[in-house]
């Protein structure tokens, strides 16, 4: 699918997701740290489990607005409050608002995404969704790589500036979205009576979608990939600090840069930025033949044999090789599995159905700390192994998924047959 025959709905928001991801991201990372200077370490670790939990019942609800009153409307209700509390940061009086704004920044976003992605799904044939879904992607993680580094003399040289620009272009995106974006709401959906938001529709809305068993198996699944996925910023961080001694990474003659420890885990983690944002679109391309069924088990055995071929090695350039392991892993993984939800949800429950798979990554960003208490227990190895058998089952829980999508279609066909007519 070329870019000149993008709707312009996907254009426009290709552009205004990378401008507000980026400035996003520019103040996200060091929130724990101003917390932690506000309330102190324990208090501030407390505070910052809430709003993931309460970004799993946002997402639903997401999904559920997006169904019901329209993709549009939903990313423009969610751009509003976004605004409005980057407004309350900057003008915030104490840190107990700053929270409140934070969390209220964090509820927004996750109200928009699962609007977004079936806005994406709506636009898009199942042959180019994989490659549009790769696209966004990208996006996204140019604003990973570019915002941290703005944001480390932004945030803490100019926190008000940057506030209330973060403000001022969510707002001009909100416009944008309202002057350009047109609703991709099925017709159907469309064309029915506005409905009043009901949360014992919404429970029973879900209840329904959850009780369908490949659905069920994949949040399984993709729960145990989100527990190593999340690993790079909590056990692997831990690893590299505690485990990686300074060492040189390039040499000439008497001259010699050393890293290791913390700035061996910044290199790390930079290396996986250039790679996803320089080769999420080539390795979609050239993945785009293989079955979805084929694609996330590899992506899971990547990751996870990534991770523990880490145990075995504190050199930085095997790491880095590592490093390049996993997140090949990860890159043919992400716009496959957003296009399998797409394509697998019935159209009429698109919304919900994206805002049900974003369950997998808060509970797995919910569980996977307990990978910091094996370390007590287990060696390093130990806790790279347990995450790798995490991943292989996940693995399994994909096969097993598959072949009840195949079963439950073989049995549509042999009815459809069957019928009378």
């Amino acid at each position: 699918m070329h870019w000149r025959s993008w709707d312009v709905n996907l254009k426009v928001r290709l552009f205004g997701e990378l401008i507000t991801h980026t400035f996003f991201w520019m103040y996200f990372p060091f929130m724990a740290l101003h917390f932690s200077d506000a309330f102190g370490k324990e208090a501030a670790g407390l505070l910052l489990t809430i709003p993931p939990l309460l970004g799993m019942f946002a997402n639903l609800a997401g999904g559920y607005l997006a169904d019901r009153i329209g993709r549009r409307t939903t990313m423009l209700l969610s751009i509003a409050l976004s605004s409005t509390m980057f407004g309350l940061f900057a003008f915030s009086p104490s840190p107990w608002v700053d929270y409140v704004a934070f969390i209220g920044i964090g509820i927004a976003g996750s109200l928009y995404w699962p609007a977004s992605s079936a806005m994406v799904a709506d636009l898009t044939t199942e042959e180019d969704r994989r490659l549009v879904f790769a696209t966004f992607y990208t996006a996204m993680n140019i604003g990973v790589v570019a915002g941290p580094v703005l944001g480390s003399f932004f945030f803490v040289h100019h926190r008000f500036e940057l506030l209330v620009t973060c403000m001022i272009v969510e707002l001009l995106f909100g416009l944008a979205i309202y002057a350009w974006v047109k609703e991709t709401l099925p017709p159907r959906q469309a064309g029915a009576a506005p409905q009043a938001f009901s949360l014992k529709e919404q429970f029973q809305s879900y209840a329904v979608i959850f009780r369908d068993k490949p659905f069920a198996v994949y949040i399984g699944a993709g729960v145990l990939v989100a527990i190593a996925f999340m690993q790079l910023d909590l056990y692997m961080a831990l690893y590299v600090k505690e485990h990686v001694p300074s060492q040189p990474l390039v040499w000439w003659g008497d001259w010699s840069f050393s890293i290791g420890g913390t700035s061996a885990f910044g290199w790390l983690m930079g290396l996986n930025g250039f790679l996803v944002v320089l080769f999420t679109l080539p390795v979609t391309r050239r993945f785009e033949n293989w079955s979805d069924r084929n694609s996330l088990v590899l992506s899971s055995v990547l990751y996870g044999f990534g991770l523990f071929l880490m145990g075995f090695t504190v050199n930085i350039w095997l790491l880095f090789g590592c490093m390049v392991i996993l997140t090949l892993g990860e890159l043919i993984r992400t716009p496959v599995a957003q296009s399998f939800i797409s394509k697998y949800a019935p159209d009429d429950a698109r919304g919900q159905y994206m805002g049900a798979s974003s369950l997998q990554f808060s509970i797995g960003r919910f569980l996977a700390p307990l990978t910091i208490g094996l370390s007590d227990r287990l060696s390093p190895l130990g806790v790279f192994s347990v995450i790798f058998g995490i991943t292989l089952v996940s693995t399994l829980l994909y096969v097993y998924m598959f072949r009840l999508i195949a079963k439950m279609q073989k049995e549509v066909e042999r009815y459809t047959k069957q019928r009378p007519l």
